[in-house]
């Protein structure tokens, strides 16, 4: 049977709670799929309004496009 310490508890949580700055390229994976799904089949002309929901989405996350 293995014993948890505290200080190994606390040593996880902290792990947990420390936030690594968000990629771009993994910021809005909803909208970043069906954009990118769009331009394949239908070329980027046609999806124009998919684009800006993922750049807003992107904006709104604090990257600056």
């Amino acid at each position: 049977m293995s014993t948890i310490s505290a200080a190994s508890v606390e040593a996880v949580a902290v792990e947990g709670t420390e936030k690594k700055p968000l990629k771009p390229c993994c910021a809005c994976p909803e909208t970043k799929k069906v954009r990118d799904a769009c331009i394949i089949e239908k070329g980027e002309e046609s999806c124009t309004d998919l684009i800006e929901a993922h750049k807003d989405c992107m904006r709104a996350l604090g990257f600056k496009i």
